[in-house]
């Protein structure tokens, strides 16, 4: 991981300087909480990504899902100036708050598919309170508030050179890919093997593609990619202009809440329903006029033997 950490970390005179020109320090510190109602696969995710954040503090349930503005007052009591928070409905469906205390903005996503790190049982790992790696897909350029998005990820999930709990080393990767107007968020190990010259130059012509060859200070090593996990993915759906309020300076005209996509389950089921008892009173009804139900009595037709033989 030495190659790794000095490629990403330039050379520096004096601290807190560079060639001489002084470097304005990044203090980044995320408040990361969750509301009432969370379940046990929510919680555990929760855990994982507070691991992963070694400059994020954890607080206690907030007990109010309509006051969300005492958030701000939350995080400048705990110096924070980020929010990340968890918000639970009808124990199904979780909504994550990404806010810039105490100013803003804040976006608002819905989170699907997660998966925590216990359950995927990926073979990668992680040291506890390194610093990741950011990977962006180049989409993220493309508009104006994937660009916001792209900015408040990276003051979440970059942690600051220095921070609190951090240790200097840079052993994973954390990748954003857009994709069908969603987030997908992934967590991978970088994975550093020496191998001979012989082996690198064979793989390097077989999984070119797949993996890459660098040439260090003691020989040649592989570096190859293993997921850790978590893994969940985000629906953007509005950006609010300042914390946690303010006017909505964009949304998600293709979003439906899951609300919605109940309730219309609910109706197709309700009309398969009542298209079965209007076919079972036609069907009655049919059985009546030809008197084939039993306790009713059959009308008399023109070539009844009694009317015939009257």
């Amino acid at each position: 991981m030495a190659a790794v950490y000095k490629s990403l970390t330039g050379p520096s005179t004096k601290k807190g300087t560079t060639n001489g020109v002084p470097v304005k320090k990044n203090k980044q510190r995320v408040l990361i909480l969750s509301s009432r109602g969370v379940t046990f696969r929510q919680r555990h995710l929760l855990n994982d990504l507070y691991s992963l954040l070694p400059h994020s503090r954890k607080d206690a349930k907030l007990d109010t899902k309509t006051k969300l503005y005492q958030l701000n007052e939350l995080a400048d009591l705990y110096n924070c100036n980020n929010v990340l928070f968890f918000e639970a409905r009808k124990g199904k469906d979780l909504y994550i708050w990404m806010s810039k205390a105490p100013n803003g903005p804040t976006v608002k996503c819905h989170m699907q598919n997660l998966h925590t790190t216990s359950e995927l049982h990926f073979p990668g790992n992680c040291l506890r309170g390194s610093r990741p790696i950011l990977s962006f897909d180049a989409t993220f350029d493309s508009a104006p508030h994937l660009v916001l998005i792209k900015e408040l990820l990276t003051h979440i999930f970059g942690v600051p050179k220095g921070a609190r709990k951090t240790k200097p080393f840079v052993d994973h990767v954390m990748g954003f890919t857009l994709a069908d107007g969603k987030i997908w968020i992934r967590c991978f190990e970088i994975r550093e093997t020496a191998i001979s010259r012989s082996d690198a130059r064979t793989q390097a012509a077989e999984d070119a593609e797949k993996e890459i060859v660098a040439v260090g200070e003691k020989g040649e090593t592989k570096i190859n990619l293993v997921e850790i996990g978590p893994r969940f993915l985000l629906t953007p759906i509005v950006i609010l202009e300042s914390s946690f309020g303010g006017p909505v300076i964009y949304e998600n005209k293709e979003f439906v809440s899951p609300n919605q996509i109940r309730s219309e389950l609910r109706l197709s089921k309700a009309g398969r329903y009542n298209q079965r008892a209007e076919q079972q009173i036609e069907r009655k009804a049919k059985k009546g006029d030809l008197g084939l139900r039993t306790g009713k009595e059959r009308p008399n037709g023109e070539l009844e033997d009694r009317v015939l033989f009257a």
